[in-house]
């Protein structure tokens, strides 16, 4: 199953800018993504991509929410139209006259599947975010504490054994943290001091 986008433009520049109100955004969340744990992963995306956005980037409010919905809606098609993957929220936020940033983000979360680049911090933080923060989610479940008390070395362990959290690419995390220009340690240790336990 392909699921090439066969483009690199997305949205209109006219609409640079615009986002959904927050009330909109989780309403086709809930309508589109019925599975609790991948409504999980991606509450948790948008969390770590809230917190950059206001830590490292320095970002207002407004443009926090910009990565934030790029976090939270960056799966949402993923649920009931897999074959359709990327390509249908897409369409729905260009229909919603959404900021081509942000569905450029989404567009380019996972360039071997895409096949966009990720080229603003925006698109490589949600690419770096979205493969290694399932990761450490799945190891969490394996600890009684969870995120409580968990250490880089842990998680690094748990990244050299190819049968832990098998789905998850290696090689993808590598290369986001690559292109994000930030160490894998330093986006692990980010990642655990959120203790990503989003409800």
């Amino acid at each position: 199953m392909s699921l090439q986008l066969n483009r690199t433009s997305f949205g209109d520049a006219a609409n640079k800018g615009n986002t959904l109100l927050r009330a909109e955004a989780e309403s086709l969340f809930n309508e589109w993504v019925i599975n609790p744990r991948l409504q999980l992963h991606m509450k948790q995306v948008a969390y770590l991509m809230t917190c950059w956005a206001k830590e490292k980037e320095n970002l207002d409010e407004e443009n926090q929410w910009q990565w934030e919905m790029a976090g939270l809606l960056h799966d949402a098609d993923w649920d009931q139209w897999p074959d359709q993957h990327c390509k249908k929220i897409i369409e729905e936020l260009e229909k919603r006259n959404v900021d081509p940033g942000i569905i450029h983000a989404i567009a380019s979360h996972g360039p071997n599947h895409f096949g966009v680049e990720p080229e603003t911090k925006m698109d490589k933080m949600l690419y770096a975010f979205d493969e290694l923060s399932g990761l450490i989610h799945a190891y969490s479940l394996m600890r009684p504490g969870g995120y409580d008390g968990m250490e880089l070395k842990g998680v690094k362990k748990r990244l050299k054994e190819k049968s832990f959290a098998a789905n998850v690419s290696r090689e993808e995390i590598n290369d986001a943290c690559n292109r994000a220009g930030i160490s894998l340690d330093d986006i692990i240790n980010f990642i655990i001091s959120r203790q990503v336990l989003v409800s």
